[in-house]
């Protein structure tokens, strides 16, 4: 990453993090956690989001942490739990459906989208009291995200209950809008949104090979989903986030059955986005080896021949996560996104 003022994100394991002096942890932003575990020193304030979800090749550690130049300052907003130095913030929240229930099983889609569309509201409420309006990325985790209820997916509930709650806030359901992910994660488990925002508009990206995510055709789902493929953090540091990425060209999903070529994929889909985001800057300055990667696996068993593919098309030393979880169509394997500063001029 490129200075210790830029955003960085790093992967440890949860006792690597436990041993750190209370020093160690003054630039922290944030930390997920997820197999538990990770406890912040009281004293520090730091917000711990716990994401129930395997962590596969777990070497490669099971909390993801973000650092910044401070000095920070943290609170808390009803659920929304933040901290932020001023030029960036983090803020997470975890919201339960049965909260929204009625207990009836045909309510299950109303309150998913019930908890979505509060959660949202909480979470935006926050980043406009804050003054750091502007989400750059934001990450979903909901169970069970494949799972028909009511009249279609969840995924589908979770994007219309997205959509309303964005509407219902004056906010943009297309164009310059933050990079984001969704995936699925166990029954029963909470929803929970985590962002990292600023005080101005991200520079939102596309990806040439795909079909923007706004204009999916009915097929994927009645209301589409609201994220950009990528966006630039609109400052100094000028770090790129790279959404969930799929193996999807146009709008279609690609190599069905076949997790080796999805992430073959996926990887032509992301040179495409760096290229985009070298184009904007101006110069070649952003690169696949200097990017820190979290990647969603459907079956466990994938794991090692999707870390083959990656390591064969970035570099051997690629820094990655490999989590456990679904992804947002089933015919999907794999999901991988990705976060980085660029090259110092």
């Amino acid at each position: 990453m490129a200075s210790a003022a830029a955003l960085q994100v790093d992967y440890a394991p949860a006792n690597a993090v436990r041993a750190h002096p209370a020093a160690w942890w003054q630039d922290v932003l944030a930390v997920v956690s997820f197999e538990g575990g990770v406890n912040a020193p009281a004293a520090a304030q730091i917000p711990v989001t716990e994401v129930n979800v395997p962590v596969l090749a777990a070497a490669g550690g099971t909390a993801e942490i973000w650092r910044l130049a401070g000095p920070m300052h943290s609170g808390q907003r009803g659920r929304v739990r933040y901290r932020h130095n001023g030029s960036l913030l983090f803020a997470s929240l975890t919201i339960s459906e049965a909260e929204f229930a009625h207990g009836a099983a045909a309510g299950a889609a109303s309150a998913l989208r019930r908890a979505t569309e509060a959660g949202y509201r909480e979470i935006f409420g926050a980043l406009e009291t804050l003054a750091f309006p502007y989400p750059l990325r934001i990450w979903n985790f909901l169970s069970e995200i494949n799972a028909v209820s009511g009249d279609g997916e969840r995924y589908w509930h979770f994007n219309g209950a997205r959509q309303d709650a964005l509407i219902g806030l004056n906010r943009s359901i297309a164009g310059n809008v933050p990079a984001a992910s969704a995936v699925g994660v166990a029954p029963t488990n909470p929803l929970t949104v985590y962002c990292i925002a600023s005080a101005r508009a991200p520079i939102a990206l596309e990806n040439p090979r795909q079909c923007s995510a706004w204009d999916y055709p009915l097929q994927y789902g009645p209301r589409s989903p609201t994220f950009a493929r990528a966006c630039i953090a609109d400052d100094a540091a000028r770090t790129l986030f790279i959404s969930g990425t799929a193996s999807i060209v146009g709008h279609e999903s690609a190599h069905a059955g076949d997790q080796c070529e999805q992430t073959r994929e996926i990887v032509r889909n992301i040179r495409a986005l760096i290229g985009t985001a070298n184009d904007r800057v101006g110069a070649e300055r952003y690169t696949l080896d200097r990017l820190r990667y979290k990647v969603y696996v459907r079956q466990a068993e994938h794991q090692p021949s999707i870390d083959r593919e990656l390591r064969r098309e970035i570099g051997a030393a690629v820094r990655v996560l490999y989590l456990r979880a679904d992804i947002c169509r089933p015919d999907l394997l794999v999901e991988i996104e990705a976060v980085g500063t660029p090259e110092p001029f």
